[in-house]
């Protein structure tokens, strides 16, 4: 049996407990208890969770033990740093289990005790800049889901934790299992690590309406060439006081603007279409199947054919 230990600090988020049906669904489907859950704090006993809710505990020592270790976090990690007894027992444990995992902002604790030094990993998006600032020796990928960096995984905020857990189920117990729990737990789809957490006009966050506009003049012409004079008409700029504008109020040149607005838009026909490779480049800008595949590689870290993929074995 695979033990799942949740470490629960004071004041967690209760979010995270949702986690747990991934795993009870999880020994449903296989027909047999392959999951064992507990949950610890220190010292033990009763823990309140964000919501105020109390919830009863294990103590969390050096000497625990599980398979996986579920780290979770608090609303605002900057304000509530860890003990550093809880940062002994994490790394003691750790070093003993088969994989560590820091789900949304528990990413924080994990850094605090050294267990993301050298590695890749994400976090919810308000937090992201300060884990970077904080811990320079972590690889913080801002934009992605979740990050399997093994033994460490950590998840994005709230429901990407979800998508982590099932990330688990499918490493320990296979696609088809993994698959009829996304199915049961009636989520729309199961998301790859690599997918984004925002709709990238979102994230470019424009200041003035007239940056707004041009971003949504290309995004509803992704297959036209999209050159600059042609968004600073639609901003009713200058070329080259579009091009200062656009820069200072998004933080991105046009060209790379409109790239991730294609890799966008070409993602969503590949997970929620059987359109070819070469129809979703014609239909997104990109040249060919080619220039296609090395915009998904900077923008995900991954071929178009694996999100396809990982789009088709969670429907």
């Amino acid at each position: 049996m695979h033990k799942i230990g949740y470490v629960l600090p004071a004041g967690f988020q209760v979010m995270a407990l949702a986690t747990q049906a991934v795993f009870e669904f999880a020994n449903f489907v296989a027909g047999e208890p392959f999951y064992e859950v507990t949950c610890h704090s220190m010292p033990g006993g009763s823990v309140k969770t964000s919501l105020g809710t109390a919830l009863q505990t294990r103590p969390f020592t050096a000497r625990s033990t599980a398979d996986t270790w579920m780290v979770v976090g608090v609303i605002d990690p900057l304000a509530t740093p860890s003990p550093s007894e809880l940062l002994r027992a994490l790394r003691k444990c750790s070093a003993r289990a088969r994989r560590t995992v820091g789900l949304c902002t528990g990413a924080f604790v994990l850094a605090q005790a050294g267990l993301l030094a050298g590695r890749r990993a994400t976090t919810h998006w308000a937090y992201a800049n300060a884990l970077q600032q904080r811990y320079p020796d972590v690889q913080v990928e801002p934009d992605r889901i979740f990050i399997a960096d093994d033994p460490i995984w950590t998840s994005a905020g709230m429901t990407a934790e979800l998508d982590l857990a099932l990330g688990l189920v499918e490493k320990d117990l296979g696609d088809d299992v993994a698959r009829s729990v996304a199915h049961r737990l009636v989520m729309h789809q199961r998301r790859s690590g690599g997918q984004s957490q925002h709709s990238e006009i979102l994230n470019l966050a424009p200041r003035s309406d007239r940056i707004a506009r041009a971003l949504e003049h290309a995004r509803g012409h992704l297959a036209q060439s999209l050159s600059v004079e042609e968004l600073a008409a639609a901003a009713n700029l200058s070329p080259r006081q579009f091009s200062r504008v656009f820069t200072a109020e998004t933080g991105q040149s046009p060209a790379k603007a409109v790239e991730r607005l294609r890799v966008e838009a070409a993602r969503l026909m590949i997970e929620r279409s059987r359109h070819p490779l070469e129809v979703v480049a014609r239909e997104t800008g990109f040249r060919d199947r080619r220039h296609l595949r090395e915009a998904f590689m900077r923008g995900f870290g991954k071929p178009p054919q694996s999100l396809r993929r990982d789009a088709r074995l969670g429907s």
